[in-house]
């Protein structure tokens, strides 16, 4: 039966990209004639026009990060795989990918500015400011769960730490031989594919355990390495984007489509049968009632407005022609979808009471990947750590583009201009995820949190809330060009209930502690912006 679920929801989402897509090009009015910004406004930094393979890679990369794993596991073992897999399924074809495409076509249209400039184009001046705020804090909240997470990863598997460190080699190295010495994409590829998964195995013969790490920094080795990865992400997000972040998204998405494949075949030939409950109840002790909780658990496996700011902030700047739009987002997602119900299937294959299900979601996803490509023949323990090694890589993707991003939106805030700038942008942006990662956070009762568990909470809330408040600027920006908005206004009104719901939830809960106070500034910052783009609304209708 779990072979059935996936292959299931591969066909949905074939027929998605192959019919609601091209649905969604006309309606966008799509046409390679169009010339995008990274050719008219090209500046060898940050717009420069990419492969579509090279760009999707890119995008898939940065969108993927932990989010659609970690969600669906958490969501699985709370509420039971069956409302996690509707809510993928149907969320990624109608909701993200709705909102993702429209997102980097409304930033294509707008010569690659991000969301937060085309809320003051077609709503207010304040509108743009706030949403601006918007947007910078989740990447904050962005920057602090991955941090984190990635930090555990390496704690957790130290051969993981070993291939993320020569991966960051390798990526360097294909951009060189790419963009410096003008080797074709395939040639490049046949060289530096094979050597990504040849530093997979390295680092499983020479890992970078927790111990040794300690012993020789005399730090706990979850704090350095956090404070390496924020060092990590000021250098890569201040290069120009061929030197790491396109060449190394490119080859990160491999370590996925492999996961995704091994996943695949390990799930069609293992004989792994669904044992964990289907449905658990509306209501979850340690997260609470399933609606709306189950949005905001399962993000990025379904819709993110994380999304919307890569497409409109990375993205939209290195888009070859208008005909690559549809693969690289709408795309994009579907594929996110597949990876959330491949994660989702590493907990419906416990059995009930399984031990495994109270373990951190790393480890359910890392032993469900080394379970399907032990089908393989590969060592269980290797597979353990190849899917570590790909969740870790893609977090480390998400890391750089959500600081680049970061530094983009603090410059546009306080219309600083000059290169040098980046640097301070920059710096501002790594701040407070610097401070969360070295504090310790607490629940409720006082008890302490490992930082992403504690931070997971808002950064769901924050991140969906603003995929509601993006379609709402894209539903404004449709209506005042005369176009159709009937495929945008229901995904923009659930997102926005559901959202708004869990922040209310979330200051009644947490009241006056660090959390509770957060998710009152959002939910202030998400108020005043709908009362502004209702106003616009209605001098439109």
């Amino acid at each position: 039966m779990l072979f059935y679920i996936l292959l299931i929801a591969i066909v949905l989402f074939a027929l998605a990209f192959r019919f609601y897509g091209r649905f969604l090009e006309r309606e966008f009015s799509v046409n390679n004639d169009n010339k995008t910004p990274s050719h008219s406004d090209y500046d060898g930094i940050d717009r420069v026009p990419a492969p579509k393979a090279v760009l999707l890679g890119h995008h898939f990369s940065s969108i993927a990060g932990a989010g659609p794993i970690v969600g669906p596991i958490i969501a699985a073992v709370a509420f039971g795989w069956l409302p996690a897999l509707i809510w993928i399924v149907l969320g990624s074809i109608f909701i993200g990918g709705v909102h993702d495409f429209s997102s980097l076509m409304a930033s294509i249209r707008h010569k690659a500015r991000s969301i937060a400039e085309i809320a003051r184009e077609h709503m207010s001046p304040l509108a743009y400011k706030l949403f601006l705020s918007f947007i910078w804090l989740t990447l904050v909240y962005v920057l602090t769960v991955f941090t984190d997470l990635t930090a555990t990863t390496f704690v957790e598997d130290g051969g993981v730490a070993t291939s993320s460190m020569l991966f960051i080699v390798l990526a360097i190295g294909f951009g060189i031989f790419l963009y410096r010495l003008k080797i074709p994409l395939l040639w490049s590829s046949l060289v530096f594919v094979p050597l990504m998964f040849l530093a997979t195995w390295i680092g499983h013969i020479i890992p970078l355990n927790a111990e040794a790490v300690s012993s020789f920094t005399g730090a706990d080795a979850a704090k350095f390495w956090s404070v390496l990865l924020i060092v990590y992400a000021f250098i890569a997000s201040t290069t120009p984007v061929w030197i790491l972040l396109q060449p190394r998204d490119y080859l990160s998405s491999y370590l996925l489509y492999a996961s995704v494949l091994g996943g695949f075949v390990g799930i069609l030939f293992g004989g792994y049968t669904v044992q964990y409950t289907a449905f658990a109840g509306w209501y979850a002790p340690a997260l609470g009632a399933l609606f709306p909780v189950l949005f905001i658990t399962v993000a990025c496996g379904a819709c993110s407005g994380f999304h919307a700011v890569v497409a409109s902030g990375t993205s939209s700047k290195q888009l070859d022609q208008e005909k690559d739009a549809r693969p690289i987002s709408y795309g994009a997602m579907l594929i996110e979808g597949v990876v959330a119900v491949i994660a989702l299937s590493t907990v419906a294959m416990l059995p009930n009471g399984d031990p495994l299900a109270g373990k951190v979601p790393l480890v359910i996803y890392g032993t469900g990947i080394g379970n399907f490509f032990a089908t393989l023949g590969i060592p269980h323990k290797l597979g353990f750590s190849f899917g570590l090694l790909a969740l870790s890589t893609f977090i480390l993707t998400t890391l750089d583009t959500a600081t680049r991003l970061g530094r983009y939106i603090f410059e546009e805030f306080f219309n600083l201009k000059g290169t040098s700038t980046r640097y301070l942008s920059t710096l501002a942006t790594l701040f407070m995820p610097l401070v969360f990662v070295l504090i310790t956070l607490k629940d409720v009762h006082g008890n302490p949190l490992p930082v992403w568990k504690a931070i997971w909470p808002v950064f769901g809330a924050t991140n969906q809330l603003l995929a509601g408040l993006t379609l709402l600027v894209i539903l404004v920006w449709l209506k005042k060009t005369g176009r159709k908005t009937f495929y945008v206004i229901g995904p923009m009104i659930f997102m926005n209930v559901m959202t708004v719901w869990a922040l209310i939830q979330l200051i009644m809960q947490y009241r006056l502690t660090t959390i509770g106070a957060i998710a009152m500034v959002l939910f202030v910052l998400a108020a005043i912006l709908m009362v502004e783009a209702v106003r616009t609304l209605r001098r439109v209708f």
